[in-house]
């Protein structure tokens, strides 16, 4: 599953946002199916797949809970982290309680981020794009490590 795109959407008063028809057959998630929505970095947040969502938890497994700031995360992004429901029409219903985190007002991005969705406010999600889309020779030359 690879996930990509970046999808402008609206969200309703009771907090549902519809996702798109091809980020639902990426995310092999039927009508009834279940994600998770998690806190993201970047004051967004985060839908996973229950599969993605596993191998995450694998990873944070795997990191010292001596460390002050994997308790912290652990912490932080479990006890908010909810499972939803994709209804019929395709929607999710974002927990108020994460909407609020994320700032989220009437119109939304929805921005897959290889194995999940992030989901900013869209004013937000422009202003993130055009700060560092300046910068993404260096961003992909430090993160791809083409560096020397």
């Amino acid at each position: 599953m690879l996930l990509t795109g970046t999808f402008v959407r609206s969200i309703d008063e009771k907090l549902r946002i519809a996702i798109p028809k091809r980020l639902r057959d990426d995310l092999a998630c039927p009508p009834g199916g279940w994600v998770y929505i998690a806190p993201g970095t970047d004051d967004s947040l985060a839908i996973y797949t229950e599969d993605a969502f596993s191998r995450l938890g694998e990873r944070v497994a795997k990191a010292s809970p001596a460390h002050q700031d994997v308790r912290a995360f652990t912490r932080l992004f479990y006890a908010r982290a909810q499972r939803v429901e994709l209804d019929r029409q395709g929607r999710i219903r974002v927990p108020p309680e994460l909407a609020q985190l994320a700032k989220l007002d009437k119109e939304i991005a929805i921005v897959g981020v290889q194995d999940h969705l992030e989901i900013w406010p869209s004013e937000r999600w422009a202003t993130y794009l055009a700060d560092k889309q300046a910068h993404f020779d260096e961003i992909a030359e430090s993160a791809l490590g083409g560096g020397s």
